[in-house]
């Protein structure tokens, strides 16, 4: 397999650069200019002089383009925002602007009725947004050459469009890692991140209406695409894993100032649940990703941790009628959800593969149907069946109520900013426990039940205990992300602890999550399950579709990248076996494989 060079558009190098460049300026530029006369869209696209709603990512689609269209010039200085070429970072971007902006052509006109209802600016927005695109297309990019499918079945054709698609996306870029700058130069750089990373996070939590996000969306994975193709990506990894303390201390930071840059409660509200859910699939990360079982019961132990806590929390209509601190609280949930996690694990965990699935799966149905009986009718009275356990009180930790509103300076925290930072500590410390149990000797002797439970018996590792191990400890950590949830929602009720809904968190979105995101990782599941919260939370206007388009989304996404969105380098080589051998791209100075017509 060779590497060739290919051009979609034959035109002079010269004329590629200008009209990335003029293009990406021209893009941004007509953002400036309203693009409808009436405010019926969303986002008040009928301003001059002031870009708004789906006119702000354009805009920063247009001036990304035309950044990245410097490194194409060899200006000095800016080689670092694409070290690894800047071909395929500017044609992503290209394509990034293209899109966002015809996405928000395409919704005025379906939305107000005909594509009359387009001022000049959105026409001109409309053309503006092809010159990069073309003159991206006339820059040569590297590829392998793979033959194309002979046949004209469109279904072989799509498949080979999706294959070509994965090689593109899935190998990193062949990039060294840039030697050590100056230590204080690296600590900017990471602060910067973590404040773009908190941007990129507050902006899409609180977009306002459906159009908005699915155009935060496009241009959100396409700009993270041509970042990764670029070696950006790449080279910030290599400065942050030279600074884990710093960069840890920057991501928590940055975390912790989001309730800080809210005024609206509800945008705190889905930061909790979104930091729930995503601790929720840490725990899960653990049993799946670590020790390579499959658990489609794990919501379950999220329940058994709610409900125990809310037992003991002081609830008016609970039968138990404790009161524990929340400490205790915190510690009844865990240990309540290890003890099922052991209970359900002994007797199963000596089954592989699909059975235990099944067997894990009516784990979960047995749970949730348990609580619907333990009424004091059916069986006895604990759960109050399915009026649930209600009026669980608001936290007090060393007289800090997290019911009420506090005032710090100019900020105030909310009920549900504070159980964000709250949960904020909850998370970091499942972080730790992942992080140190994914560095240990026991982490090590999972990953190998994983990959071949036979082999790794053979060298003397104790399959079954290891295993019940990652069992308990994952079912303790959804526990105590049970106990933080129940004080945040009032209640528990046996409705959200099932295997599939339409709502997160159950437990084929958990296993979604760990997927998507990358298994065996820590940042890998956080980021997809603010991905699967966000879509149901924000794209209400698909209502009975939204599984239909998640689902489609989902197998797209695993055919071009199955390792997940963050996945580790291991992970990338078993899935991209084909990009890791085949050989590196040519270097500057050194002549590119060629073929005749290309």
């Amino acid at each position: 397999m060779s590497t060739i060079t290919r051009r979609a558009i034959p035109m002079p190098p010269v004329a590629a650069k200008a009209l990335i460049a003029a293009g990406g300026l021209a893009t941004a530029a007509s953002t400036l200019i309203h693009w409808t006369y009436t405010t019926e869209f969303p986002g008040d696209l009928t301003v001059d002089g002031y870009p708004g709603g789906l006119q702000i990512l354009t805009l920063v689609a247009g001036l990304l383009t035309a950044a990245f269209a410097l490194p194409l010039y060899g200006v000095k200085g800016t080689r670092w925002l694409s070290p690894a070429g800047p071909e395929a970072a500017a044609l992503i971007l290209a394509v990034a602007g293209f899109a966002t902006t015809w996405f928000t052509v395409l919704a005025i006109s379906v939305e107000l009725g005909g594509i009359a209802n387009l001022e000049p600016g959105g026409a001109i927005a409309a053309l503006a947004s092809l010159i990069p695109l073309i003159g991206a297309l006339g820059l040569p990019q590297q590829s392998s050459d793979t033959p194309a499918p002979e046949t004209r079945n469109p279904l072989v054709t799509a498949r080979h469009l999706l294959g070509s698609l994965g090689r593109l996306i899935g190998p990193r870029p062949d990039l060294r890692p840039a030697p050590p700058q100056n230590r204080w130069v690296e600590v900017l750089i990471i602060i910067g991140a973590a404040a773009v990373g908190l941007t990129v996070f507050t902006y899409g939590i609180t977009t306002e209406y459906g159009e908005l996000f699915i155009g935060f969306l496009i241009l959100t994975a396409l700009g993270t695409w041509a970042l990764m193709r670029g070696g950006l990506l790449g080279q910030l990894t290599a400065i942050t894993a030279r600074h884990r303390g710093t960069t840890t201390a920057a991501a928590f930071a940055a975390a912790a100032a989001f309730p800080f840059t809210q005024t609206d409660d509800h945008f705190a509200t889905v930061g909790v649940n979104i930091l729930i859910f995503a601790t929720v699939a840490l725990g899960l990360n653990v049993v799946v990703g670590l020790a390579g079982l499959l658990d489609l019961g794990y919501v379950a132990f999220l329940g058994v941790g709610a409900y125990a806590a809310a037992l003991v929390s002081g609830s008016s209509s609970s039968p138990v009628g404790l009161h524990f601190p929340f400490w205790a609280a915190a510690l009844t949930g865990m240990g309540a959800a290890l003890v099922f996690g052991v209970v359900i694990g002994a007797p199963t965990l000596r089954l592989r593969g699909d059975y235990l699935a099944i067997v894990t799966l009516g784990f979960g149905e047995i749970f949730r149907i348990a609580v619907n009986s333990l009424d004091g009718i059916s069986g006895p009275k604990v759960t109050n069946g399915p009026n649930g356990i209600r009026n669980i009180p608001d936290l007090d930790i060393l007289g800090f109520d997290f019911g009420a509103e506090h005032t710090f300076g100019s900020f105030t925290l909310g009920r549900f900013a504070n159980y964000f930072l709250l949960m904020l500590l909850v998370t970091a410390f499942v972080v730790i426990i992942f992080s140190r149990a994914n560095d240990s000797r026991i982490g090590r002797a999972w990953v190998a039940i994983r990959e071949d439970e036979t082999a790794a018996q053979a060298m003397g590792i104790n399959g079954f205990k290891l295993k019940l191990l990652a069992f308990a400890l994952g079912a303790a950590l959804a526990g105590l992300a049970g106990t933080v949830m129940a004080h945040v929602s009032y209640s528990v009720v046996p409705d959200p602890y099932q295997f599939a809904g339409p709502v997160p968190p159950n437990s084929a979105f958990l296993v979604a999550a760990v997927v998507l995101g990358g298994m065996g990782t820590i940042s890998g599941p956080l980021v997809g399950a603010t991905l699967l919260y966000l879509i149901p939370e924000k794209l209400v206007f698909l209502k009975n579709y939204q599984l239909l388009v998640f689902g489609i989304a989902l197998v797209l996404l695993m055919r071009v990248r199955p390792e997940g969105l963050i996945a580790n380098r291991r992970a990338q080589l078993e899935f991209h076996e084909d990009a890791a051998d085949s050989p590196p791209p040519a270097t500057a100075g050194e002549p590119a494989l060629t073929k005749a017509g290309a």
